[in-house]
């Protein structure tokens, strides 16, 4: 049977387990994949194994296809892959995390120009400026596989990151990796402050909220929105006034100068919230530190965009729930990381779909009634089977589509997409049950017995 044919029966069922095969074939072809890997790599080289075998592996699990690399090596057939399992293992445990970084980066740049073809942006957060929402994560403790970790009671942690994302785009752009477990965020921020642009404006929470931070983001014509640390030393100018309210509280707001060791001095707008309702820390007053010019931004909008900080953790959120981006059989960091990057890496060609999904039927139809769970369920389910029908060599053709004709080829497929088959569902407020008191005399009951009586 011909490619078309069996190709036509799979859009027709599950049109969006395509789209995420084609696009990985779009960005991430075997020849793409190897040039990025030869390109960024110090220490590793290529023997008998590709870097491109290892990603498909990796990219199998992280879609819930396989449930592990082991499993994913035992269905793949051994004169294609060409090595043990032991040499794939010690090709994961050395993948330097520059690559990592590398791949990520990469995947953002080859999906954007897809999504602002499709017109699949979402709205401007504010206008001119280029929003960057920055958050850490840290990577779940581990199996004590490996022999360091065996008699130790304690969560072994692989490593943790800094992830920059792109609301408008709904895309991963950045990520910067750490293999200490331990080690303090800010210790990453100086790599951070080398991605810095003129006109970005960076969102972050207080971890952030350091004075070379702040002052290098200014350094670099950038903006920031940050919550105030409590150790953050500071100046102030002017005596707080009022500047209204909005429905999480009474806004109001002062200027401050703050100084680095150097003696070099940055003028900052410091905006206060007195909040109706406490945080879940129980904080009822917090802090907010930007060097937006309020001629073009109030306090008001300022308290606002912070307030919309929260979308970055959804993302961690949907990378949890809906994908395996954590793998907690995989103890070396440089593993665990490069696990965790195509996590982003399937985050970002999911961004795609939702894309396509927005210019079809709108922002907000796709935020309140689209299901990111239900979808990838859907693709987890097919995928397999999809790859035994229609061997890869069959796709090789998405690799050398422009972004026009892939945009064309997504919005085709996009309008088979059946919105009840991964609809939200939407439940009522639960109920409050009083707790049934246990009776040691009757440990059990027949459920049959008690179905029948209660005809």
């Amino acid at each position: 049977m011909e490619f078309k044919s069996i190709l036509e029966r799979f859009v027709k069922d599950c049109p969006h387990t395509v789209m995420v095969r084609a696009l990985l074939e779009h960005a991430f072809s075997p020849e793409k994949l190897n040039a990025i890997y030869e390109e960024t790599t110090e220490q590793q080289y290529t023997r008998e194994l590709l870097f491109s075998s290892v990603f498909e592996l990796m990219h199998q699990v992280v879609f819930k296809v396989h449930p592990s690399i082991h499993a994913a090596y035992e269905r793949k057939d051994r004169n294609e892959i060409g090595v043990s399992l032991t040499s794939v293992y010690n090709k994961l445990n050395g993948i330097e995390d520059s690559i990592s970084e590398a791949l990520v980066r990469y995947s953002a740049e080859s999906v954007i120009p897809i999504i602002k073809n499709l017109s699949g942006e979402k709205k401007e957060w504010l206008k001119g400026y280029n929003v960057r929402l920055l958050d850490g994560n840290c990577i779940e403790g581990t199996e004590h596989r490996l022999e360091v970790l065996r008699n130790l009671p304690s969560a072994a942690l692989p490593g943790k990151s800094l992830v920059v994302l792109d609301p408008a785009l709904a895309t991963v752009v950045n990520v910067f990796l750490c293999q200490d477990g331990h080690a303090q965020e800010r210790s990453l921020l100086s790599r951070v402050l080398e991605s810095v642009e003129k006109n970005d404006l960076w969102i972050c929470d207080r971890n952030f909220c350091v004075l070379s931070f702040l002052q290098g983001i200014s350094d670099k014509n950038g903006y920031c929105i940050i919550r105030q640390h409590q150790n953050l030393p500071f100046e102030e100018i002017s005596p707080f006034t009022s500047c209204g309210k909005t429905d999480t509280g009474k806004i109001s707001e002062q200027k401050i100068r703050i100084t680095n060791d150097g003696g070099k001095s940055l003028i900052l707008r410091r905006i206060r919230i007195e909040l109706s309702e406490p945080t879940r820390d129980g904080d009822t007053v917090l802090y907010i530190v930007s060097n937006l010019p309020s001629s073009v931004v109030s306090a008001k909008k300022i308290a606002e965009l912070y307030r919309k900080r929260w979308t970055i953790e959804t993302a961690f959120q949907h990378l949890e729930k809906n994908l395996h981006s954590e793998i907690n059989t995989l103890g070396y960091p440089r593993a665990a990381l490069f696990g965790f990057c195509v996590a982003l890496i399937a985050y970002n060609i999911m961004a795609v779909i939702f894309a396509t999904l927005v210019k079809l039927h709108g922002e907000e139809t796709v935020q309140n009634k689209v299901s990111s769970f239900h979808l990838t369920l859907d693709i987890t389910g097919v995928y397999r089977g999809m790859m035994i029908a229609i061997p890869k060599d069959n796709w090789i053709t998405f690799s050398k589509y422009t972004t026009q004709e892939m945009s064309d080829f997504l919005m085709e497929l996009a309008e088979k997409i059946d919105l009840n088959k991964i609809r939200k569902k939407s439940r009522g407020k639960k109920k409050s049950v009083s707790k049934i008191k246990y009776d040691s005399k009757k440990p059990h009951v027949s459920t049959a017995r008690l179905l029948a009586k209660a005809r």
